[in-house]
């Protein structure tokens, strides 16, 4: 491919942000389309748990997962709840979500694709970031998660032995050590799990946005605008259409995030991708909190200690994309974060406590789709990863790069190919 040649990116989210990275990195001329401000309060990228978890090789759902179906549908502020009126038009993806991980031996399929895409996903942020002028954002303290017990933790004993299987070493903390790395946890946690090989970013917006400067520094373009197909002729990719014109191109890539669905049709893949909603809240200037991101297996919720403040995030509902949020959920979170940190105040003023919902790109398996478009291969998919967008973001980038120059992938991308549906 000649070094000139002209790659459009629709979305600038993380997968956005890493892909003209390194496109640029590989000398292609760059365009970003997005309607939006990057890295604002309406990107998936925003709000997250700022996680760098390359051990997040496990799928949402477990075996079994499904006689909690009912539950999900009586309970509307459960950890994971269906909207009723929504429960129809996500049925078939649930029903894939669930047989997905019907058994270990799928589990475990899964967990050697996902490894392969997040192995060594902390040193690729650091080095990114570095290269733009955010190495502060990055940290690499590693990420824990907390059982209220050694009893409890065993229940989850077959997840981290698909872990292990896959390379991923932890350090098991008892109740002494785990007082002493995490002072201000409520003292019913007595059993810890430290992952070293992980990390975490300080602020996933400032991320975005500053990758997202970073590539305007380099000469890539950015247009204010929303994609709405492609112009193809004779297979061959000629622009990319936007509801302000065409915008002329050798190649695209597809990483709109949950806005994707529409443009891969479009490309002639047909693509099971529905909205996790998730909800944080953050407690500015807070009175304690954790020194290490925290996992709590038993509230399934990630409390992580961020620039904006100190950040609870979690929470998956299946509904309308752009239904309303349902902002109890968001309270449920701010009051977790009083029974894991008892010296929070329980009366804190409101204006020191922001909420947020945002929605989570997902398919039904939990893989990502990474890949050529079959109605065209000038475009590639790079969007659906689900709870894994911004750890994943870092190799996700590398390859469309690679895609994008005709190199050899530096991983397999069967897994992830949109005609797996």
């Amino acid at each position: 491919m000649n070094r000139k040649d002209h790659v459009v990116i629709i979305g600038a989210g993380i997968i956005g942000a890493a892909s003209a990275y390194q496109c640029l990195n590989a000398g292609l001329r760059v365009t970003l389309i997005e309607p939006e401000r990057p890295g604002d309060q309406q990107a998936a990228s925003f709000g997250n748990a700022g996680w760098l978890s390359s051990h997040s090789v496990l799928p949402p759902a477990t075996p079994g997962a499904w006689k909690s179906v009912p539950k999900w549908l009586a309970d509307p502020l459960g950890p994971l709840a269906i909207r009723w009126k929504y429960f129809p038009r996500a049925l078939p993806w649930l029903t894939r979500y669930l047989s997905a991980a019907s058994n270990y031996t799928k589990i475990e399929r899964t967990a050697v694709a996902l490894r392969s895409l997040l192995a060594g996903a902390p040193g690729l942020h650091q080095e990114m970031a570095n290269q733009a002028g955010l190495g502060h954002l990055i940290v690499r303290t590693g990420l824990l998660h907390a059982y209220l017990s050694k009893d409890h933790f065993k229940q989850d004993e077959k997840a981290w032995k698909i872990r292990k299987k896959e390379g991923i070493e932890w350090q098991e903390l008892d109740a002494s050590a785990l007082a002493a790395l995490e002072p201000d946890l409520d003292r019913r946690y007595t059993f810890g799990v430290l992952v070293p090989e992980t990390g975490s970013c300080r602020n996933p917006g400032a991320y975005t946005a500053g990758l997202i400067e970073h590539a305007l520094s380099r000469g890539a373009q950015f247009i204010r605008a929303r994609a709405t197909g492609f112009r193809i002729e004779r297979g061959q990719l000629k622009s990319v259409l936007t509801d302000v014109g065409e915008v002329t191109c050798d190649k695209s890539v597809i990483a709109g995030g949950i806005r994707s669905k529409e443009l891969a049709r479009l490309a002639g893949d047909r693509v099971p991708l529905e909205s996790e909603r998730g909800y944080h809240a953050v407690i500015q200037s807070p009175e304690a909190g954790p020194r290490t991101p925290t996992m709590f297996a038993d509230r399934k919720v990630i409390v992580t200690s961020m620039e904006q403040g100190l950040r609870v995030a979690g929470q998956v509902e299946i509904a309308e994309t752009d239904d309303v949020p349902d902002w109890r959920r968001a309270e449920i979170l701010r009051k977790h974060l009083a029974a894991l940190y008892p010296k929070l105040p329980t009366n804190l003023d409101d204006a020191r406590v922001t909420i947020w919902m945002g929605r989570r790109p997902s398919t039904p398996d939990g893989l990502p789709c990474i890949g050529l478009a079959s109605g065209c291969a000038d475009i590639i998919h790079a969007y659906g990863h689900g709870h894994i967008g911004l750890v994943s973001s870092a190799r996700t980038g590398r390859l469309v790069a690679q895609l994008a120059t005709h190199a050899t992938p530096e991983i397999s991308l069967a897994p992830f190919s949109a005609q797996r549906f």
